[in-house]
């Protein structure tokens, strides 16, 4: 997908669930905890500690408040929030569908596309898709005009900037909600400065200063908490929670 993790950004580090999914899949956040349970204790019997990147934030509540998968009882957890203001979050996400449009996100939801076909499931898609197959039907019915096509595409990308605006506004009403009516403990990392900088050099420089050693620092203390003498607590069995806005 235009929108995924590449292979250089991953530098390695085996990621999970990533093109498992089939785009038309009806994926619930009950899939996505039955399968995580399943990583995390493979994860965890190999000795490595699980890094759950979010992502929905109703798919992370679901993962650690369901009761059936008892995540808060099993597991000792640390949640990162990587927050940026979001004027400049907005800009960002306006730059990051250009890429994405410009990363062939056309064509590709054209390989899924059924013409004259609404599907239940299209409702749910993420973001992107819906707009998209609006564009791809509207485009079949215009012959030979390039500009008008041209036009349409433009409207369709203006409509999922503006979506995604919309959901951001909607996540961070959620996160504030998880912290402050169920309580959940989470560490704050402001990261507004990276996205302000322009030279690919400033912005490694100030994402190492601003969030990666302050991150780096919060997880080590967060492992060094372990309580190896009791090999029943539930600290043995650590998980790290990463929410980017």
């Amino acid at each position: 997908m235009t929108n995924k993790i590449t292979h250089a950004e991953k530098q390695g580090v085996r990621h999970y669930l990533l093109g498992e999914i089939e785009p038309d899949s009806n994926f619930t956040a009950e899939d996505l905890c039955l399968k995580s349970n399943i990583y995390i204790e493979t994860i965890l019997k190999a000795q490595y500690v699980p890094i759950i990147v979010g992502g929905s934030n109703s798919y992370i509540e679901k993962l650690v408040e369901d009761p059936v998968f008892m995540f808060k009882h099993k597991y000792d957890g640390c949640i990162i929030w990587i927050d940026v203001q979001q004027s400049v979050l907005n800009r960002r996400v306006d730059t990051k569908v250009d890429e994405m449009v410009n990363a062939g996100m056309v064509n590709e939801v054209r390989q899924i596309f059924i013409p004259d076909q609404i599907t239940p499931k299209e409702s749910d898609w993420s973001i992107g898709v819906p707009e998209m197959t609006r564009y791809l039907r509207e485009e079949k019915n215009i012959d030979g005009d390039d500009e008008s096509k041209k036009m349409i595409l433009q409207a369709s990308i203006s409509s999922i900037k503006r979506n995604a605006r919309t959901l951001i506004c909607n996540q961070l009403d959620k996160i504030q909600r998880l912290i402050n009516e169920k309580m959940w403990s989470v560490h704050h990392i402001i990261a507004t400065d990276v996205f302000k900088e322009d030279r690919k050099e400033a912005v490694d420089e100030a994402w190492r200063n601003t969030v990666l050693q302050p991150c780096l620092d919060i997880v080590k203390r967060f492992l060094k908490n372990d309580d190896r003498s009791d090999p029943s607590a539930k600290s043995n069995s650590k998980s790290l929670i990463f929410n980017i806005y």
